[in-house]
């Protein structure tokens, strides 16, 4: 069988970094696509990837152009896209009442809009092919809500809702979508909350921690194999049992 070939979004972040490692060790070549204006972050990247079979693509998720152009760059380039990761996300923090559009724009844009631009483009070859393997990073304040992120939170219920209708769509050509709803982790994002408040969402949380990048990056390669074809449709929880539910 042919090595699988993945693309994930905000690659070079801490959940798509860690997702880029889990797929590329579980066999696949990956294409990490992200921002690349910061040279020195990329740098840093590649050498933490060095020795596996992940590269990096300069990727701005709100381009809908520049995202169909590196999926039909990838196909070119590979044969196919087989797994797509739609992991880019930013938060822009507010009550609403003090949330201006700017705001309320650049989170929609990368975190949902961002997922339809990459989506769109890979979906006609995957179906073609009759393989492929969708994995959204939501978010646990997609399904809980969260004070001061009405902007977020909508982003990421919106992401889950996308997840399902193409699931639907998609389904009987072998092409699965799912998403994955992580609670708070170690990345930089997490991390640049105030340790006081930090600390009191730690206390929230069943099993007494923040999670770590790999555990989330574990359930996308479960998610991304060739034998997890019968799961689609799904959300899956990783949040240390933060918010549970059936």
């Amino acid at each position: 069988m042919a090595q699988r070939v993945a693309v994930v979004s905000g690659g070079i972040g801490g959940l798509g970094t860690a997702a880029c490692i889990a797929l590329a060790k579980a066999g696949c070549r990956v294409v990490a696509a992200d921002i690349g204006a910061d040279a020195q972050r990329v740098a840093a990247f590649e050498r933490s990837v060095a020795g596996l079979d992940i590269g990096f693509a300069a990727l701005d998720v709100t381009d809908r152009d520049a995202c169909t152009a590196l999926v039909r760059e990838v196909e070119q380039a590979h044969g196919a896209l087989d797994i797509l990761v739609n992991a880019a996300g930013i938060a822009r923090d507010s009550t609403l009442r003090k949330m201006d559009a700017s705001q309320w724009d650049a989170v929609l844009a990368v975190n949902l809009d961002g997922v339809f631009n990459l989506t769109r483009a890979a979906i006609e070859g995957m179906l073609a092919r009759g393989f492929g393997r969708i994995v959204n990073i939501s978010s646990v304040n997609g399904q809980t809500g969260q004070f001061g992120q009405a902007n977020y939170a909508a982003a990421k219920a919106g992401m889950h809702g996308f997840t399902m209708s193409l699931a639907r769509e998609a389904a009987r050509k072998g092409v699965t979508v799912n998403s994955i709803s992580p609670g708070y982790c170690e990345t930089a994002m997490v991390m640049a909350i105030p340790e006081e408040i930090r600390a009191g969402i730690v206390a929230q949380v069943p099993v007494g921690r923040l999670g770590k990048p790999g555990e989330i990056a574990r359930t996308v390669a479960f998610l991304a194999a060739d034998d997890a074809g019968f799961i689609t449709g799904a959300n899956i929880p990783v949040n240390g049992g933060l918010f549970m539910s059936f």
